[in-house]
């Protein structure tokens, strides 16, 4: 009996103004994919502390959390490939060079529907536009 476990990671939809920051991913799984910026949590790390701590590593940048958008799975499709439980924030830009760096070839602050065109998952699409109600409110 195998003893994966799922992988419990965090993501941001970090917004400043109209704009939405996406990374494009330089690693596998997904490298050059287009996502919102995150990772896995660290053994006894907070939630929002891992999100911070991710955000800072890919982009730079220093944010405010503003919420849970919700949690989002990703099932392994064959044997041997990852289980990911992905929880994703809706977070407002403060401050920072924005870079790409850590796992990130490419970071950018983009519109909202450039962003929902680049993500290439529609559960990506449901957190960025999940996290829009934040802005509003």
């Amino acid at each position: 009996m195998s003893q994966q476990r799922p992988i419990l990671a965090v993501g941001g939809v970090v917004l400043k103004g109209d704009e939405v920051l996406l990374i494009q991913r330089g690693r596998p799984p997904f490298k050059k994919h287009w996502s919102i910026p995150g990772g896995k949590i660290e053994m006894g790390e907070p939630l929002e502390d891992g999100l911070k701590r991710e955000l800072l590593e890919e982009t730079g940048c220093e944010v405010e959390i503003l919420g849970l958008i919700g949690v989002f799975e990703a099932l392994p499709e064959k044997e041997g490939d990852p289980h990911y439980v992905m929880i994703d924030y809706a977070c407002r830009y403060v401050s920072g060079e924005m870079r790409p760096g850590d796992d990130a070839m490419d970071a950018a602050f983009l519109s909202v529907p450039e962003a929902l065109s680049r993500v290439a998952w529609d559960d990506t699409r449901r957190a960025v536009q999940g996290a829009l109600k934040f802005a509003r409110s």
